[in-house]
């Protein structure tokens, strides 16, 4: 069973009232048991890094920009960020909240190299 409520997901992102994180969650939760959950970490630790981790995973589905108008000039930031959790906030925040440091290796796996000689 998940750790967070959508509410608590909410919290934090910013997305339509009507919109359904449940599968969002159930990853983020899958994701923070089979790479963390044997890994000693405090209760209350997992569910914060699976709370920023569901947010992560709904920001695919549900786009999130800041806007921020400065007289007539309306200005849209989307951030600078990398490929796999750095691409979002959210993934950072989660990379920030992982003493272990697996959940920002875990795509390392998953990458092939080419050497053009």
């Amino acid at each position: 069973m998940a750790r967070v409520t959508e509410e608590e997901v909410k919290a934090i992102f910013p997305c339509p009232e009507d919109a359904d994180l449940t599968p969002f969650i159930e990853s983020a939760h899958i994701v923070v048991d089979t790479y963390l959950g044997n890994d000693g970490l405090e209760e209350s630790l997992l569910k914060e890094i699976e709370r920023w981790l569901s947010a992560h995973f709904a920001s695919a589905r549900y786009s999130v920009n800041s806007k921020e108008k400065v007289g007539d000039v309306d200005v849209t930031k989307q951030g600078k960020w990398g490929m796999g959790l750095e691409s979002t906030d959210y993934g950072q925040k989660v990379l920030l909240l992982d003493p272990t440091g697996k959940l920002g290796n875990m795509s390392d796996k998953q990458r092939i190299y080419f050497e053009v000689i």
